[in-house]
Order: C-alpha cells, then structure tokens, then sequence
C-alpha cells in the first residue's frame, strides 16, 4: 500500500532529480543507455528541432535490460532512431558502457576518435536520471557545457508508463542515495539537496523504499 504522505515524498524527490534545463543546440546529443527506449524517441524528437547534428547512443547490458535488449542498449537505440527517420550517418553507437560514468568516458572517447569537435552536450536520459548524468558529467567532462534532458512527463505519467509504482519510487530513493554518497568517491560533482527532499527520501526508506539502495561501502559508478 503507497499513502498519500509516500505520493507527496516521491514528487518531491521526483522533482529535485529533474534539471529543469530547456534544451538548446549542442554538439552532440547523447542518449544513455537503459530500459528505457523513450529515451531515444526523446533524442530523435530533439534531434529533429535541431538541438544536436550528431547522435551518440550509449550502453550495453544489464541484469534488466538482457532479455529486452540482447543486441545491446545502444544498439537497439540506433535501431529506434533508424525506424523514426535519423539518418546512420548522424548515428554514433558505444556498446560497451554499464554506468553512468563509463557512459560518459567512452562517449567523450569515441567522439575524440572521430574528431567530432565538442563544445557542448545534450544529455538524454530517463526522467529520474537528469540530475545524476549531470553531476556526472560536470565531473568526467568538465571542459564542455553540460544539458541535462528527458522524455517530459509527469511522475504518474511515468508510473503509468513503468506500470510498477513501487518500483518506480525504489529507484527515486536509489538515485537520491547515488548522488549523496557518489560524489565523496569521486564518481561526480556534489549538489546540494534542500531539506524537504532530504525529509522526503528518509520517510521513503522508512516506508521500506528500499530495493534499490546501494550498502553504503560498495561503490559502483
């Protein structure tokens, strides 16, 4: 059962993970790998109103993405974009990142093998994942300006969407978590995080959010 204070705590965590960056033209789009195929309807749909003339697609697998994606998540991207009308020519795929920091290293190592010239980056991800690219980002890449964006929906359009609201909220908790305890192990730049939504995601790990929370010793970028 998820009450009304567990709504309230998962909007305002839901919130706090979001940018709020309006998209403009970059060098390059990157879409990060996941589940997710919205992510790369989001970064066709950009790539159409001209945010970015290069698309670069990012990921391999993962324990959820193996049975769904077996050709991997970049490539099944390409393969989305390639049916919504992207020419191959405007396609980059790195298949070999499992986080979020390999996502962005073998990004900026590909494109500085293809003498893409890069000043500034859009960055596509889940909803619940702009602020964690970002802060990732800002660390691994700091000489470029960083875009966070993501497919623009609402937490209940996004549950609806994952049809698990449970899950849904466990992941809110664990990308809170990440960045609170990511940036002391070096893996992204320190955000500040306001109080309310401190409050919120202590109620939520009360409530037993707790399935995707990292042991506080195990780092994982």
């Amino acid at each position: 059962m998820i009450s009304a204070q567990d709504w309230a705590d998962a909007r305002s965590v839901w919130d706090y993970h979001q940018m709020g960056h309006t998209p403009r033209p970059c060098s390059v789009a990157i879409g990060l790998g996941s589940h997710d195929l919205g992510v790369a309807d989001t970064a066709v749909s950009l790539y159409k109103r001209g945010m970015a003339p290069l698309l670069l697609f990012t990921g391999a697998t993962s324990p959820t993405t193996r049975e769904r994606m077996p050709r991997g998540e970049a490539v099944h991207y390409k393969e989305r974009a390639l049916e919504l009308g992207v020419p191959s020519t405007a396609i980059l795929v790195e298949p070999r990142a499992r986080n979020t920091g390999e996502n962005i290293r073998f990004s900026r190592e590909l494109l500085e093998k293809e003498g893409a010239e890069v000043s500034s980056v859009l960055l596509i991800s889940k909803p619940y994942e702009e602020r964690r690219a970002y802060a990732t980002a800002r660390k691994l890449w700091p000489a470029v300006d960083v875009v966070s964006a993501s497919a623009p929906m609402t937490l209940d359009e996004y549950v609806d969407s994952i049809g698990d609201a449970r899950l849904v909220i466990d992941m809110l908790v664990g990308a809170l978590q990440r960045l609170m305890i990511y940036p002391e192990q070096g893996f992204m730049i320190s955000q500040p995080v306001p109080s309310d939504v401190l409050d919120a995601y202590e109620r939520l790990r009360q409530a037993g959010f707790t399935s995707r929370l990292l042991p506080t010793d195990a780092p994982s970028s």
